[in-house]
């Protein structure tokens, strides 16, 4: 291999994670933006709390979804239960 060829994957590897993370931000914010038109259609307060007009809401949803306890079946394997847990997900993200 030449180094050429591994900065170009390297490239290549960094704008797909740019990418990725640039998608899974504005479906945060979309998921916002459906919250706050179902708590208008449902005439309540919607998402508001957190920063001005609610915007910091989907950062404080990832972090406490961050925060989450990982529930293990106690009968299962759980390096086959996060083996194919993380397997799922590569294929979810790279679809």
């Amino acid at each position: 291999m030449t180094v050429p060829y591994l900065v170009n994957l390297l490239v290549i590897i960094l704008l797909s994670v740019v990418k990725v993370v640039c998608l899974l931000i504005a479906i945060a914010y979309f998921t916002l933006a459906e919250r706050k038109i179902m708590a208008a259609v449902q005439r309540r307060v919607g998402p508001n709390v957190v920063g001005p007009f609610g915007l910091l809401q989907p950062l404080a949803d990832g972090l406490k979804l961050a925060g989450k306890e990982l529930a293990i079946p106690t009968q299962a394997s759980s390096r086959i239960f996060l083996t194919v847990a993380m397997t799922v997900l590569l294929f979810a993200l790279s679809g």
